[in-house]
């Protein structure tokens, strides 16, 4: 077996590496280096969340028709390729 060396290196080890771990991670610079950014990237701003949900038929099917039509406005901005990504997309519409 090991001994005692071992077992002294293992438990060091094993009290190292997630102390390390919260100190690395849990640094204030890095989290605003590094996940900030990235929040920023994956979530939208508030601004564009939708704060109250339709709850009747009559108002979510407008949001639905605004939502559609805002779809419809932007793929029209684009210029179309033939047979490429946006032809796609209206067809999915």
């Amino acid at each position: 077996m090991g001994g005692a060396n071992l077992e002294i290196f293992k438990f060091s080890l094993y009290l190292f590496v997630p102390i390390m771990a919260l100190v690395h991670f849990g640094d204030p610079d890095w989290y605003k280096n590094n996940v900030v950014p990235m929040r920023a990237k994956l979530f939208p701003p508030d601004e564009k969340l939708i704060k109250e949900l339709p709850t009747d038929q009559k108002t979510l099917r407008e949001e639905l028709a605004r939502i559609k039509a805002e779809r419809l406005a932007h793929i029209h901005r684009d210029p179309i390729i033939p047979g490429g990504f946006n032809q796609l997309r209206i067809r999915m519409l």
